[in-house]
């Protein structure tokens, strides 16, 4: 139990963060916190790793970059799992802001356009970055400037205030922006 290794690997992460256990660790002298989260204060490492193993525990140093080092006793297991859920929501938090997609045509309706609209600004509420893609059909490829046009004024219809990260652009049928929250 005290010669543990503790090398965390994510499935959404590519680098491994790695924690010093019990006898893995090398500073002199250590600020130890307790499982129950109380500061045992500066303690030498023979006397931090005798207090983790009478409580049955490892002793696990979080921040070997403080000056002195920063070391938990708390059991390996139990520090992988907070670990891993801290993670968890973190790439949670992440994933809230994506992409959300909006797409128009240039002949529809002002109450038609006034749904897209309500939808774009939900989006940019949230804090999402909304891609504006206005769709082509047949000779209105032709036509490219009206099209632009009808884009740009379906932009204006937006009260949010945005940004534009992506300007208008034409890409596959017709064109592409992209907009942000300010």
């Amino acid at each position: 139990m005290f010669f543990l290794y503790l090398q965390i690997k994510s499935l959404w992460y590519h680098s491994p963060i790695e924690y010093r256990v019990n006898n893995q660790i090398k500073a002199p002298e250590l600020r130890v916190v307790s499982d129950t989260g109380e500061n045992l204060g500066i303690l030498t490492l023979s006397a931090a790793l005798a207090a983790a193993r009478e409580r049955g525990l490892d002793l696990i140093e979080i921040a070997p970059a403080a000056k002195p080092p920063v070391a938990k006793i708390i059991g390996f297991d139990k520090f992988r799992y907070q670990q891993e859920k801290e993670e968890k929501k973190k790439r949670h938090a992440q994933k809230a802001k994506e992409l959300k997609q909006v797409r128009i045509t240039p002949r529809a309706a002002a109450n038609d356009l006034m749904v897209k609209v309500r939808r774009v600004e939900e989006f940019l509420a949230e804090g999402h970055k909304v891609e504006l893609g206005l769709f082509l059909r047949g000779r209105e490829k032709g036509n490219k400037d009206w099209g632009l046009k009808k884009l740009k004024e379906f932009m204006g219809m937006i009260t949010t205030p945005y940004q534009i990260t992506l300007p208008p652009k034409a890409g596959g049928r017709g064109f592409i922006a992209q907009i942000a929250k300010k």
